[in-house]
């Protein structure tokens, strides 16, 4: 059995965070001893590495929810992999939004001679949205 500071550890999942996963529904809380301090077991170890993994990965709390859902029920993986799916095509999809961004950032600063006393060609692009090359 676990404390929640030795379940943090184990983790490294802060104890906040943990507090907040039992509030969402994600992590049961545990019972509590005639201290009152919750004993997490093994099962609740490895949900809370299992939620800690997903959110490494970027998946949002909903995703993770309904994942835990499935493996909760047993259920085929076919829902799994579409939700794994989805997650890496907004995954790309940031990915190249990203790539936009920072060759406009790149581009954008070299746009001025950085004379002295000379207008800032930096600060009048980024006060004109027309001035960039592209959508980012």
């Amino acid at each position: 059995m676990f404390s929640i500071g030795e379940l943090s550890r184990a983790t490294g999942v802060k104890v906040p965070t943990i507090r907040y996963y039992e509030g969402a529904g994600l992590l049961a809380p545990e019972e509590r001893t005639e201290g009152n301090q919750r004993r997490y077991g093994r099962a609740g170890l490895e949900r809370l590495q299992f939620i800690a993994h997903g959110r490494e990965l970027g998946l949002s709390l909903e995703a993770i929810r309904h994942l835990l859902e499935l493996s909760d029920r047993g259920r085929d993986c076919t829902d799994a992999h579409l939700i794994a799916r989805r997650h890496l095509e907004e995954t790309r999809a940031r990915i190249a939004r990203l790539q936009r961004l920072e060759t406009e950032l790149a581009r954008l600063s070299e746009v001025c001679d950085h004379g002295p006393g000379e207008p800032c060609g930096l600060i009048a692009a980024l006060g004109d949205h027309g001035q960039c090359l592209g959508e980012h």
